[in-house]
């Protein structure tokens, strides 16, 4: 069970997360472009705003989702090992020899 959820995480949830992310930054992006662009035009101006709102909003609904799915990795009690990636491993704490 915890091996799907690891491989639902990796291939799905994380790469869609981040495709979101990235075209909420691209709308906030283009939304300040045509805001300056704009700048002697009202209604470019006021597109230009419009979009930089939903490009914000969209990013905080993907910072939002990786709450989200903490709260549920929690509340499961789902091993986070298997939520990280197989080759990183966490530092090790101690002294060096």
């Amino acid at each position: 069970m915890q091996n799907l959820i690891f491989n639902i995480n990796q291939q799905i949830v994380n790469p869609l997360i981040g495709l979101l992310f990235a075209a909420g930054f691209v709308l906030f992006l283009y939304g300040v472009f045509k805001f300056i662009a704009g700048a002697d035009n009202e209604s470019d101006r006021e597109t230009g705003k419009q979009h930089m709102v939903w490009g914000v909003i969209g990013m905080f609904i993907m910072i939002s989702v990786f709450g989200i799915m903490g709260m549920i990795v929690n509340t499961f009690g789902i091993d986070k090992g298997v939520l990280r990636s197989p080759g990183l491993t966490a530092p090790q704490t101690g002294t060096v020899r």
